[in-house]
């Protein structure tokens, strides 16, 4: 199989997104055209979330910084190698100036380049070639220079078949799971908010009171040292609120390896049906106060003990109320209730947990009902769970693929 080497400038236009004189925060509308910016970049697809948009007058004279299907978006400044594939349903988006939008010619198929430029060994090629020491950027020439190696135009569309499927699965593994969590979301609500089995009154057995009232204990972080030292020598996972996502999923994920005090680890290791809450790091517009679960299934994930960072706080719920604290917990949080507990400045905030769970007011259900609530919800969760799992067996085989299929080692 002849494989041809080439500059990505001889085979991609790419194009800087408008400059900050163009587009500024006040053009922004509610409903709009999207406009994807670096935070929504990283995966094949983009993340949706906040992302600004543009009315249809600036969308005209910004129309130079379109997308299309095919197009492959980099981030411009800081982790330069992060880029996202553009489907159709962001044709016709607009891109940030933070950006740089790459479109292939004739001679490249979109997908394949995109995957191509996911080797670790052009990842880092494009790390190394930025400037600035502390916020690497790159610009149109310097991406231009990236080499890149290519077969004929068939075998590259079968490349990226092979590649583009596992990725679809994982893609439609995650929707189911948003599916799930969102019915188990909305069978919360259903129950005990709006109390809808029960003709939409509260059962005369059902009480009011405060989170402390379901809860055993809260317990306080470690983040102890990155590698043995003295007494530090217990090996720990350290769960941090940017885990919370796989750990949703069943995943082990990034989750460092720290090392703590024994003792501490007596007191603070995480167990099944343990809640933890993320209390540092709230901004003007994403609140503190998320929540993840710990189940069996995911503890037996790890090779050693589990604790959460200092900047998170472990609760502890009365035995059969797990479940229900979680999704209370949950609700309270997507209706920004969180925001009326924070503290601490205008940059970053602080959740004031003890003041929460002391003072925000709770239906507490009967012990039978959040018993018959743990079963439903229990199947859902092992779903997601599975789903997790798989995804990350398919995200492995893809990873071993790809540097195979990219240097014609495996025989289409």
């Amino acid at each position: 199989m002849e494989w041809k080497k080439v500059k990505l400038g001889e085979v991609a236009n790419i194009q800087t997104g408008p400059f900050g004189s163009q587009l500024h925060n006040e053009d922004y509308v509610i409903k709009g055209t999207p406009i994807v910016t670096v935070e929504h970049l990283g995966a094949r697809l983009f993340s949706t979330q906040n992302l600004p948009c543009v009315s249809d007058t600036d969308k005209e004279r910004l129309k130079k910084y379109s997308l299309i299907e095919g197009d492959i978006v980099f981030s411009r400044v800081g982790s330069v190698d992060r880029c996202s594939y553009v489907t159709s349903h962001e044709d016709g988006w607009l891109f940030s100036g933070r950006c740089l939008r790459v479109r292939t010619n004739e001679d490249i198929y979109p997908m394949f380049l995109y995957y191509y430029l996911q080797k670790e060994d052009i990842k880092q090629s494009i790390r190394n070639i930025a400037v600035g020491a502390t916020m690497p950027s790159i610009n149109t020439k310097l991406l231009s220079e990236i080499d890149v190696s290519h077969p004929s135009l068939e075998t590259q569309r079968r490349i990226a078949a092979i590649l583009s499927s596992l990725d679809d699965k994982i893609e439609n593994n995650n929707r189911i799971n948003r599916n799930l969590e969102a019915q188990a979301q909305a069978l919360f609500k259903s129950w005990f908010v709006d109390f809808e089995p029960w003709g939409g009154k509260m059962p005369e057995d059902w009480r009011e009171g405060v989170y402390k009232d379901i809860i055993e204990k809260t317990i306080s972080g470690d983040w102890g040292k990155e590698r043995p030292e003295g007494n530090y020598d217990h090996s720990v996972a350290c769960i941090r609120g940017c885990d919370f996502e796989d750990i949703k999923n069943g995943i082990r994920g990034k989750t460092p390896q720290r090392y703590i005090l024994e003792k501490n680890y007596q007191n603070k290791g995480l167990k099944n049906r343990d809640i933890v809450v993320e209390i540092s790091g709230g901004t003007a517009t994403v609140s503190t106060g998320r929540v993840c679960l710990i189940t069996e299934k995911l503890l037996q994930k790890y090779d050693y003990d589990i604790v959460c960072t200092n900047f998170c706080r472990t609760i502890r719920p009365l035995a059969d109320y797990y479940t229900y604290l979680y999704y209370s917990w949950k609700y309270k949080y997507d209706q920004r209730i969180m925001f009326g507990y924070e503290n601490g400045t205008s940059g970053i905030k602080n959740f004031a947990v003890k003041d929460f769970i002391e003072k925000e007011p709770l239906i507490i259900p009967s012990c039978d009902i959040v018993k018959s609530f743990n079963k439903v919800i229990s199947v859902l969760h092992d779903k997601i769970q599975e789903n997790g799992t798989e995804s990350v067996r398919l995200a492995a085989l893809r990873d071993t693929l790809l540097p195979k299929l990219m240097k014609g080692e495996i025989e289409l």
